[in-house]
């Protein structure tokens, strides 16, 4: 599965409601950082279907759901188990960075 975009309107049916761990990925197109990881989370969207899925939010676009969470840096990466937040992290990582990472709250 691809990532999938999500809004400030649809943020909890997609994100909060969801039956799997999600990654939610906080980034703006002119963010360098995150032009940089966005490709591993790419690639484990597609590795780890069926475990988790990994969501983008555009801050510029979708201010809301970043408020909301007190994201101050992007990219800013939470991963939502059930709903809620069970881990975050901020700035760019190499993708078995992430991956472990995401191994590791899920």
């Amino acid at each position: 599965m691809a990532t999938v975009a999500a809004t400030d309107a649809t943020f909890d049916s997609i994100v909060k409601d969801s039956d799997l761990p999600v990654v939610v990925d906080f980034w703006a197109e002119w963010c360098g950082p995150c032009k940089q990881i966005g490709p591993s989370l790419e690639e484990l969207s597609v590795e780890m279907e069926g475990k988790i899925k990994v969501v983008k939010v555009d801050v510029d676009s979708n201010p809301s759901a970043a408020a909301a969470l007190g994201v101050r840096g992007i990219p800013a990466l939470f991963l939502f188990k059930d709903g809620q937040v069970v881990s975050n992290k901020t700035g760019a990582a190499p993708k078995a960075a992430l991956k472990s990472w995401i191994d590791d709250a899920i």
